[in-house]
């Protein structure tokens, strides 16, 4: 069947999850297009791994609905199954084994003749940059090597929906990169990625669309822009040559910009956040009448910027907290 981009690859209304008297997935309402990368950002304990569960059929949702590409993730778990593929967030291949003989035993048991499970094993090895490991045991691969060939062994037989749940927590920049790279390459053959993670910037690299997830629930959802645009149009990032003008330069730029100004760590700099209503045009603009203040006011800037929110600030603006929050793991249970 030919897939298009129209069309729903995962769509929940009022999806609950719980263990015991904690609801680990709180009500979640998704509605995701196929053939893109949809992150799904949240910390430990958002429910996160929880929700993809449901949707692979590994846990049975309490409440509401969940449907993968039309078909109910309860009543038509099969035809779920049959659509997706979920690389976890640890190893899932045999470490006592070579790579090669993980992706041939694993294409064998989804059907591939001998050969053909060879021919396979030897592709996705050579594309995922592999081959010169193939007839190592994986206990001696690297962190970022294991993350590869587990996504190899979730795509042997091509899905139309990849769930990748924290694929690249633990890994290095250089295996971090590595693993993006292979994502785009899946995205473009076709296929719709979820990916959840609690990294802001791979969210930010990676997705067309961000649903942030805090404590089970929804709290936003949009384009990596929509979401920094809702928490304002810029950020002031001033440094002064003098420390001892830095009140000063506060309190004129409280005035100027209308908006509470953040004394950042560093003894001569400044932050402030333009108001979301303004337009990009009108942050530049507002920013410039800033720095016009401090210089009549012979406060000496040695650097201005003026840059979009960050995801980081996104979050913490809509959650009070970072999500690297070290809060209890819900989802452990």
């Amino acid at each position: 069947m030919t897939r298009q981009t129209a069309e729903l690859a995962i769509e929940t209304s009022g999806l609950v999850k719980v263990f015991g008297k904690t609801r680990a997935v709180d009500g979640i309402d998704l509605a995701v297009p196929a053939g893109m990368v949809y992150g799904v950002l949240g910390p430990n304990g958002a429910g996160k791994t929880t929700a993809v569960r449901v949707l692979a059929t590994l846990l049975r949702p309490d409440g509401g609905s969940a449907r993968v590409f039309g078909h109910d993730v309860v009543h038509e778990a099969d035809a779920v199954r049959g659509r997706v593929s979920l690389t976890g967030q640890y190893a899932s291949v045999d470490e006592d084994l070579t790579g090669t003989e993980n992706l041939v035993l694993l294409a064998r048991l989804l059907g591939h003749r001998k050969q053909a499970a060879r021919d396979r094993a030897a592709q996705l090895l050579e594309a995922f940059g592999l081959a010169d490991a193939a007839d190592r045991l994986v206990k001696n691969y690297s962190g970022g090597m294991r993350r590869r060939i587990d996504i190899a062994a979730s795509i042997l037989n091509t899905p139309d929906l990849l769930f990748l749940d924290e694929p690249t927590t633990g890994l290095d920049p250089r295996s971090r990169n590595q693993v993006w790279e292979i994502v785009r390459t899946v995205v473009a053959h076709g296929t719709t990625v979820l990916l959840t993670t609690q990294y802001l910037d791979e969210a930010d690299h990676l997705a067309g669309r961000i649903a942030v997830i805090d404590r089970g629930k929804v709290i936003a959802e949009g384009t990596p822009g929509e979401l920094k645009s809702s928490v304002g149009a810029g950020a002031v990032h001033v440094r002064l040559r003098d420390a001892a003008q830095r009140p000063e330069a506060e309190r004129l730029l409280s005035l100027t910009l209308g908006t509470q100004v953040q004394l950042d760590a560093d003894p001569v700099a400044l932050t402030a956040r333009i108001s979301g209503e303004q337009t990009e045009r009108g942050a530049a603009e507002q920013a410039s009448r800033a720095l016009a203040e401090l210089a009549q006011a012979g406060i000496t800037v040695d650097d201005f910027s003026l840059g979009q929110p960050s995801l980081d600030e996104v979050f913490l603006t809509l959650t009070g907290h970072p999500t690297t929050d070290t809060e209890t793991d819900k989802e452990a249970a």
